[in-house]
């Protein structure tokens, strides 16, 4: 994995061991995300396509709840997902953009990209993604295995 921070904005960058479209499977099916995402179970709803709402509540490792929400705001299945998240105290919402590359037959590289307010939020925005992306790294490898 690699990581690149320029000003408030961050970068994550790894390659994962499936096909796009089962990256893009993973991340855009409820039940699926669910699995990988830390998200509590039934909590997780998505209506993917632009304009289209999200919501799932997020249990860190120490137990602590976190409900989190926004709406699709760019869907191009199964290489580009642009998503808007809901912060609290800002009028506007946060985008995270997750990118997919195919790299041969089986292999996809994701890069997330986020730009923040402030450098505090940066790097609690930072620590979930790369907190999501060890989640799908361990969902994908075993689907692989089965």
């Amino acid at each position: 994995m690699s990581t690149d921070q320029n000003g408030y904005s961050y970068t994550l960058t790894r390659t994962l061991d499936a096909p796009a479209s089962r990256v893009w499977q993973a991340w855009t099916t409820p039940d699926q995300y669910a699995q990988w995402a830390y998200a509590v179970p039934g909590s997780v709803e998505m209506d993917v396509r632009p304009g289209g709402n999200w919501k799932a509540t997020v249990r860190t490792p120490e137990g602590a709840e976190f409900p989190l929400t926004g709406s699709y705001i760019e869907v191009a299945a199964p290489h580009r997902l642009t998503l808007g998240m809901d912060v609290p105290g800002r009028p506007d919402p946060a985008t995270m953009t997750l990118e997919l590359t195919e790299q041969g037959p089986r292999n996809t590289v994701i890069t997330l990209r986020q730009t923040c307010d402030t450098a505090e939020e940066r790097d609690g925005a930072e620590q979930g993604s790369g907190m999501l992306l060890d989640g799908l790294t361990g969902f994908l490898a075993d689907d692989a295995k089965a």
